[in-house]
């Protein structure tokens, strides 16, 4: 305690500044450096394909599931905010913008910060703890070549395509709740959804959700190249992953939807 009231202000959030400040250096230069090993990939491309499997093939379950709940969830907000003041003929329209433009990459983001940014930094991590990235450099194989670049490129290729696939199954959940429960018809809900339909709603999503893909990937990698502490430090390492990247998404959310609108 009274080290907790000695302690000087300034100093503390000084130090907690030039950390932040440090850190995203750090990510930056792994950034570059991912991104020069990309004309080596050629000769890496099982790892890549690996990665795309994990990230993109393995998640799709929990994206269809997450997805589908989240179409329905959004049916029944936009009904209780329209009753009284909209038609429900609407519905369709104002659900699927909120689908293709936020829900359907953020959630989906979200969820593979969740899945794939935290195993990124857990299986780099014991790697890590373990001296295996170690054994990689004393047989002259970068780390970065081989482990970073091909997650960072599969968890940004991937991450569009899981959210198309979120944004369809959003729209047939929202679909079901206006149909069944609404009492509104196929042709109603799809005709407001076609009426206000513009593809820059779709494309504004899939722009975003490209790095959301990358900075979860990057941020994983580099929390799990950073591990110490034995397993204790692992599983540090999972949690700082996922909220790391969570905390990411949702700020570049803001900063992309800033320059697109």
């Amino acid at each position: 305690m009274l080290m907790a009231k000695n302690r000087n202000p300034i100093r503390y959030f000084g130090r907690k500044i030039a950390n932040f400040l440090r850190e995203f250096g750090e990510i930056s230069r792994l950034l570059g450096r991912t991104f020069s090993f990309i004309p080596r990939l050629g000769r890496d491309r099982i790892l890549l394909f690996n990665q795309m499997e994990h990230i993109g093939t393995n998640s799709l379950p929990l994206v269809i599931v997450i997805g589908f709940f989240t179409g329905m969830v959004s049916a029944w907000q936009a009904a209780y905010q329209f009753k009284g003041l909209i038609t429900f003929s609407l519905i369709g329209s104002a659900v699927s913008r909120a689908i293709f433009i936020e829900l359907g990459p953020v959630l989906t983001a979200i969820v593979i910060a969740g899945r794939v940014g935290a195993s990124i930094a857990a299986e780099l991590g014991t790697m890590q703890v373990t001296e295996q990235i170690d054994a990689l450099e004393s047989l002259g194989i970068s780390p970065v070549r081989y482990l970073s670049t091909p997650r960072v490129l599969a968890a940004t290729m991937m991450m569009p395509i899981l959210t198309i696939f979120a944004n369809i199954i959003a729209l047939f959940g929202a679909f079901i709740v206006a149909n069944f429960f609404l009492d509104i018809s196929h042709k109603v809900f799809f005709d407001s959804v076609k009426r206000f339909f513009h593809l820059k709603d779709i494309f504004s999503g899939l722009f975003k959700s490209v790095f959301f893909g990358g900075v979860t990937a990057l941020i994983g990698v580099h929390v799990g190249l950073k591990t110490g502490g034995g397993a204790e430090g692992v599983g540090k390492s999972s949690i700082r992953a996922f909220v790391l990247s969570a905390a990411m998404v949702l700020i570049l959310d803001y900063i992309l939807w800033t320059i697109i609108f």
